[in-house]
C-alpha cells in the first residue's frame, strides 16, 4: 500500500512537471536563483594588497580592465568568460575473435588378466572389449563486434567566474536559454579553467576546462512526446522479462 502511495506521488509530481507548458510555451528559468547572479551580486572580500604607487589622475596609462590598454580577461569573481564549445569527434572501432578446438581419446583394453576374451565370448558377433573407451569432443566459438559514433556540436556561451580557487584556478559556469515556439532548447556549461588559457579576446575553449561538464538538450512538447511515460520506464526498470 505504501509502494501504491509513492508511486501515486512522484506521479502527480511528474505531471506537474509538464503542466507548466500544456497549450503554451515552456518558462524560462528565473535568473535571479542562479549562482551568477549570485555571485555578481555579492562580490568576494578585497584582498589586502602591497602599497603602490597611486596613479595620477590625469594619467592616461592605467592597468585597469575597463582601460585601453588594460588585461581584459575574466579574472576575479563576477566576471564573465566566453566559452568556445567545437566538437566534431569520430570514433570507429572493430573487433573479431574466432576460436576453434577439437579433442579425441581411446582406451583399449586388449587384455586384463583374461578377461575381455572371456567377455567376448558372451557378446554377440562382431562384438568385442578391445576398445573399451572412446572419448571426442568439439568446440567452436566466434564474436564480432563494432562501434561507430560521430559528434559535432558547435556553441558559444558567456560564463561567470563563481569563485577562484586558492591555487589561482577559476571555477566557471554559465547557463543559456532558447525558445522556439513551444520548445526550449537550454546549454549549461561548468568547470575548472587556468587564467592564463584564457586568449586576449576574453575566450576559452572546452578542451581547456578541466572537469568540464557540458549539457544540451531541451524541454517542451516535442521533447515530451519524444520521452517515454514514467510509468513504463519505471516497469522497464523492475520488470525481470
Amino acid at each position: 500500500m505504501r509502494f501504491l502511495i509513492c508511486l501515486g506521488a512522484v506521479a502527480s509530481l511528474s505531471a506537474c512537471a509538464r503542466l507548466d507548458h500544456v497549450g503554451r510555451a515552456p518558462d524560462f528559468t528565473p535568473v535571479e536563483n542562479s549562482a551568477e547572479h549570485y555571485v555578481m551580486m555579492n562580490p568576494p572580500m578585497p584582498e589586502a594588497v602591497a602599497l603602490r604607487r597611486p596613479v595620477e589622475a590625469s594619467s592616461l596609462w592605467t592597468g585597469d580592465q575597463k582601460s585601453l590598454l588594460g588585461d581584459r580577461r575574466a579574472m576575479k569573481q563576477g566576471d564573465i568568460v566566453t566559452v568556445v564549445i567545437e566538437i566534431d569527434d569520430e570514433a570507429e572501432i572493430s573487433n573479431k575473435t574466432s576460436r576453434s578446438r577439437s579433442g579425441s581419446e581411446s582406451l583399449n583394453v586388449p587384455s586384463l588378466f583374461g578377461l575381455p576374451q572371456r567377455i567376448d565370448e558372451k557378446l554377440p558377433d562382431g562384438a568385442s572389449m578391445a576398445d573399451a573407451v572412446s572419448i571426442g569432443s568439439t568446440s567452436k566459438s566466434g564474436g564480432d563486434g563494432s562501434v561507430r559514433r560521430s559528434e559535432k556540436l558547435t556553441l558559444r556561451i558567456a560564463s561567470t567566474v563563481i569563485d577562484v580557487l586558492p591555487n589561482g584556478v577559476l571555477a566557471i559556469k554559465g547557463s543559456q536559454e532558447l525558445r522556439v515556439n513551444f520548445e526550449m532548447r537550454e546549454l549549461l556549461v561548468s568547470g575548472y579553467v587556468r587564467p592564463e588559457d584564457i586568449s586576449r579576446q576574453n575566450e576559452i575553449t572546452y578542451d581547456k576546462i578541466a572537469s568540464a561538464r557540458v549539457s544540451y538538450g531541451g524541454r517542451g512538447q516535442i521533447t515530451d512526446v519524444q520521452q517515454a511515460r514514467y510509468g513504463l520506464q519505471i516497469l522497464d526498470a523492475i520488470l525481470p522479462f
